[in-house]
């Protein structure tokens, strides 16, 4: 059999963009055109989001588009503003200085460079499997817990009422005593845009909904004078760059990895959904280096951390872009429109882009992956409700490293209290396997087959054994215990003394013990240099259960 594909390691500068063909071009320019269109109004509304300047959310989007075509290696990537990072390091930094002040700024800025650093190293690192520390139904969980984070926060400006303080509760009873006070233009708008915005999502990921509600909202705001009658506007676009400072770092340092660990996951997410040569292993780790470079571009252009985003990368391979040339095509024709048109986004009403951040928080809130999570996850849906909870119940950034921790803590609990079998023989077969009430099965007498599926570690070497012991007990007259070791991949010095314990224990007690399919090389090399195999003997060692049961036991099929 020939070996699977090794990770593609391409890290050279401009990797996505070697072998471009002069043919590709302009498929790659529509795209960028396309993504311009989609980016534009979700770079402005994150920006919003994370209590920044608009302009600083399309800074945020060239940062990431640039650095990620000198630096990342995966064609489809898109960079920028991300709605998922920007409520969590919003709600920290507002701790520290008020939102929309210089200082606030400087914070976000020096974030953006940490993030980096940190996403840097794991690229250096080669730490790709950092991504995979957050479950599925943990990380649904608190994606669904930012999205009701961004409806709440959203609602007082869609309605044009004052935006109440408190926890999440509070905040929502306060909107719904205040829902009389409401603006009827400013909340009109504010629908109208998610309305148009959704319905272009359901028609075409190719459609800019977002963009069209903008333009709408914003001549309506012009012709119709709305200004005048309380909607808030965003103002004349800048692009005068922010200086920052650097301040704060060992208090910034806990949500820099916070915020560098989701970055992580959502960009290996992003990357295995669209690989650039879907025939190799995407070098996910390496893909982090550009990540991290685009978050120190943009704390140099004064603008916010920025993150992997599915929806954009989606756009740009359902549009037939190849090559990171896409999104620096988007990032010049936004700074033509911008440096062209700048002022008329001063029509822009904030309950528009209030809009597309409700639209936003409908699209991250996965419902339809809770579902399946329910119907197929063995109580995993209980995850996701406790992340959900956490996050929504809880200031966003503690919410979210609790959330962390709970994923950490549900996969050492499944390492620590790992499945532990008696495997019985298939009839008329050499085929040790589970027990199934719909498969006729038989054993031999005085043999027991223990399979243990996990490796053996300090942390389950006790459980391992007495689920060893518990067998046993409901075993009457074993004489030969075989542990079946093809689920072992590892050994680590505490799991070998237990089992090397386990061994001697057995052998006093006259019932002997055996080891069949130890196929793991890092376990079998533990074995042989802790002293298991020793403890064994090497006529013990057995490459299959059949084989072990048959030169160790006489026992009699039951």
């Amino acid at each position: 059999m020939e070996p699977g594909p090794g990770p593609r390691r391409a890290h050279w500068l401009f990797a996505s963009l070697r072998g471009l063909e002069m043919r590709a071009l302009p498929a790659d320019l529509i795209a960028g055109l396309t993504l311009a269109a989609i980016a534009l109004p979700a770079q402005l509304a994150t920006a919003h989001l994370a209590g920044m300047t608009a302009e600083t959310g399309l800074f945020a989007f060239a940062a990431g588009a640039i650095a990620f075509a000198i630096f990342g290696a995966n064609r489809f990537m898109s960079v920028g503003a991300d709605s998922t990072i920007a409520p969590i390091f919003a709600g920290s930094l507002s701790l520290l200085a008020a939102t929309g002040t210089p200082a606030y700024a400087a914070y976000a800025g020096l974030l953006a460079l940490m993030v980096g650093a940190i996403l840097i190293v794991a690229g250096v690192l080669r730490a790709g499997w950092i991504a995979d520390l957050l479950s599925i139904p943990v990380t649904t969980g608190f994606l669904a817990g930012i999205s009701i984070h961004i409806v709440i926060g959203q609602l007082p400006v869609i309605l044009g009422i004052a935006s109440p303080d408190g926890n999440l509760v509070a905040r929502l009873w306060a909107i719904l005593r205040d829902i009389p006070q409401a603006n009827g233009a400013t909340a009109i708008i504010g629908l109208l845009v998610f309305v148009v915005t959704f319905g272009a999502g359901k028609l075409s990921a190719r459609i800019p909904g977002a963009l069209i509600g903008l333009v709408g909202a914003a001549l309506a705001t012009w012709q119709l004078g709305l200004a005048e009658h309380g909607v808030k506007t965003l103002g004349p676009l800048s692009t005068a760059l922010p200086a920052i400072t650097f301040d704060d770092l060992v208090r910034l340092l806990p949500l820099a990895f916070t915020i560098a660990l989701i970055c992580m996951m959502q960009m290996a997410v992003v990357v295995r959904a669209f690989p650039s040569d879907p025939d190799a292993l995407e070098d996910v780790g390496g893909d982090f280096i550009g990540l991290g470079a685009g978050n120190v571009l943009a704390a140099c252009l004064g603008a916010f951390a920025v993150n992997a985003s599915p929806p954009n990368t989606t756009a740009i391979a359902e549009s037939g872009g190849r090559s990171q040339l896409t999104g620096l095509t988007a990032v010049v024709a936004i700074a033509i429109l911008v440096a062209a048109a700048g002022g008329a986004f001063g029509y822009v009403p904030e309950a528009a882009l209030a809009g597309v951040l409700v639209f936003i928080s409908v699209r991250i809130f996965r419902a339809t992956e809770m579902m399946s999570i329910a119907r197929r996850g063995d109580n995993e849906i209980l995850l996701v409700v406790a992340s959900a909870a956490l996050v929504a119940l809880l200031p966003v950034d503690r919410g979210v490293l609790l959330a962390i921790l709970l994923s950490l803590a549900h996969s050492t609990y499944q390492l620590a209290r790992p499945n532990c079998t008696r495997l019985v023989r298939l009839p008329n077969t050499t085929i040790w396997w589970s027990p199934s009430r719909n498969h006729p099965s038989e054993t031999v007498a005085g043999v027991l087959v223990f399979a243990p599926a996990a490796p053996l570690s300090f942390i389950n070497a006790n459980f391992v054994r007495a689920q060893l012991d518990k067998t046993l007990a409901e075993t009457q007259d074993t004489r030969l215990v075989v542990i079946e070791a093809s689920g072992i991949t590892q050994i680590d010095y505490t799991g070998a003394l237990g089992l090397i314990g386990t061994i001697t224990r057995l052998r006093k007690r006259g019932i002997d013990v055996a080891l069949a399919r130890l196929e793991a090389d890092r376990a079998a090399a533990a074995a042989g240099r802790s002293g298991v195999l020793d403890t064994l003997g090497p006529d013990h060692v057995f490459h299959s259960v059949e084989e072990a049961v048959r030169a160790l036991a006489s026992g009699e099929k039951t």
